[in-house]
Formats: C-alpha cells, sequence, structure tokens
C-alpha cells in the first residue's frame, strides 16, 4: 500500500488520525468539505463535496486504498443525512470502482445496532437495529461496500466505531470506546491483510464491559492496546452526574435511541 486517501480530514477523528498516521505510507491525501485550519505544509489535501461525484472522482484519483470517515457524523435532517452519508458513500465507492483503487475501509457506525438490549452480547452477523438516520446511513453505506467487494473485487473493511476518545467518557462509552492508537491498527489491519476480501469489524478497545464479540477483528490480528477499565473511576464519577434515560439506558445506541422515541419497543427482551 503506497497511496491512501483520507476523507473526513477536519473531522474529530480525522484530526487525529492525521498525527497517528503521519509517515505509515509514502503518500496519504487528506480530503474534506472545508481544509483543516491546521493543515501542515507537507499534508497533500483536497477539497471536496461528496455529493458532487465529479469532485469525488478526482479526489479519489490515482489513490490505491481510501479511509472513508467523510460524511455527516452525529443525527441529522433527512436531506441532510442523505446527501453527505447515501448519496456520498454511493459516489464514493463508485469513484473507486471507476478509478481503479484497490481496498476501502469505511466508517460505518455503532448506530448501525443500537436498538440491541445491553444485555445481549452481538457479533458481526446479527441483523441491523439502526437507532437513527444516521445509524440508517451507515446501515446502507455497509450494505453498498459488501455489493461493490461481491460484484466488483473492491477488498473492503467495515469498522462498526464506537465512540474514539482519549478515554471512555461515562458508563456507555466503556462498553463502546475506541483509542485512536487502536482504530489506526483496525486501518492497517484493512489497508494491508493479504487475505481480507469483504469484513466487518466492531471499532472498540480491550473494553471488559463490551457488548460485541469481535470475533472477526482478532482472526485478522487485531490486539487493541488500551482497556476501558483503566479509566474507570472518573467514567463512574461521570455518569453519575447524567440523568436518567429509561429508554437509552437500556439499549447499546443510548441517546441515539430515546431522541424522537414516540411509542417503539420500550424495552426489547433480545
Amino acid at each position: 500500500m503506497q497511496r491512501v486517501l483520507v476523507t473526513g480530514a477536519a473531522g474529530g477523528v480525522g484530526t487525529r488520525l492525521r498525527r497517528l498516521m503521519k509517515g505509515l505510507y509514502p503518500q496519504i491525501r487528506w480530503s474534506d468539505i472545508r481544509q483543516p485550519g491546521d493543515l501542515a505544509a507537507d499534508e497533500e489535501f483536497v477539497q471536496a463535496d461528496l455529493s458532487d461525484m465529479r469532485a469525488v472522482e478526482t479526489m479519489v484519483a490515482g489513490m490505491q486504498g481510501i479511509v472513508h470517515l467523510g460524511g455527516y457524523s452525529i443525527e441529522g435532517p433527512w436531506e441532510t443525512i442523505l446527501q453527505a452519508n447515501i448519496v456520498g458513500t454511493h459516489n464514493l465507492f463508485e469513484a473507486a470502482r471507476k478509478t481503479g483503487v484497490e481496498r476501502v475501509v469505511f466508517a460505518s457506525s455503532n448506530h448501525t445496532v443500537g436498538f440491541y438490549p445491553r444485555s445481549r452480547r452481538i457479533g458481526t452477523d446479527v441483523t441491523l437495529r439502526p437507532d437513527s438516520r444516521y445509524g440508517v446511513s451507515k446501515a446502507f453505506g455497509e450494505a453498498v461496500a459488501a455489493l461493490y467487494a461481491y460484484k466488483h473485487g473492491l477488498r473492503v473493511t467495515c469498522l462498526r466505531i464506537g465512540n474514539v476518545a482519549e478515554a471512555p467518557a461515562d458508563l456507555r462509552r466503556m462498553s463502546i470506546w475506541l483509542h485512536p492508537e487502536d482504530l489506526v491498527q483496525l486501518i492497517r489491519i484493512g489497508l494491508e491483510h493479504p487475505d481480507l476480501h469483504y469484513e466487518v469489524f466492531y471499532g472498540a478497545s480491550d473494553n471488559a464491559r463490551t457488548w460485541w464479540d469481535n470475533e472477526n477483528a482478532f482472526r485478522y490480528g487485531y490486539k487493541p492496546k488500551h482497556r476501558s477499565e483503566d479509566h474507570r473511576d472518573v467514567a463512574l464519577a461521570a455518569q453519575k452526574k447524567l440523568a436518567a434515560d429509561p429508554i437509552g439506558d437500556w439499549y447499546e445506541g443510548g441517546p441515539f435511541c430515546s431522541d424522537e422515541f414516540d411509542g417503539g419497543i420500550e424495552r426489547a427482551p433480545y
């Protein structure tokens, strides 16, 4: 792997990766809808709107691998989600196919499965239960990724990312936390592992309280270095300051589940 494009360069995760991935590959091109304010002189940047196919084709031209973090990263109005995460993700995979990209690492989300109860441990093969319009867009992205892998031969890794941060912020995030250095390890597996064709991994560190079976990632050599229990006291102290959320506290998706909730299944048994 010589030439890698990373979208979402101006976002919180992209900003961390610009530091951590520096020098990993001979050429790394960064892209976003806006230029990062702290862009260094030696960083290659292409500004592009993901909903503009011509701009996306220019962005991916000449690349071997893509790490697709770009898009709208929280819940939002349908039209916003549609253009950034659905039209934009289709454009990226189609442009990758047309320009000969070999591999894509797609940043999916835990919100594709947010309506599973916290009492259940789930693998990557469960039926999707998105908890939001944002979650629906990431479920679409996983489906498009599978289409381009099986029909067109792209090698694709979908990462159902939990919460990327230096430390888990509360009880829920002790289960879904992903340290940025562990994210880089997952990305490198997706870009470099010789046997990978299409896989779904959970983006989580070594979390004793996890709700996810991440055996798929472990089979490809993933060995997270960071443990959420090392931050237990601070996270649990922060949890005590949060208001109770009967719906969000039951489901893995947390407040994404309770937001706009109006008569759904309050407590799925499994």
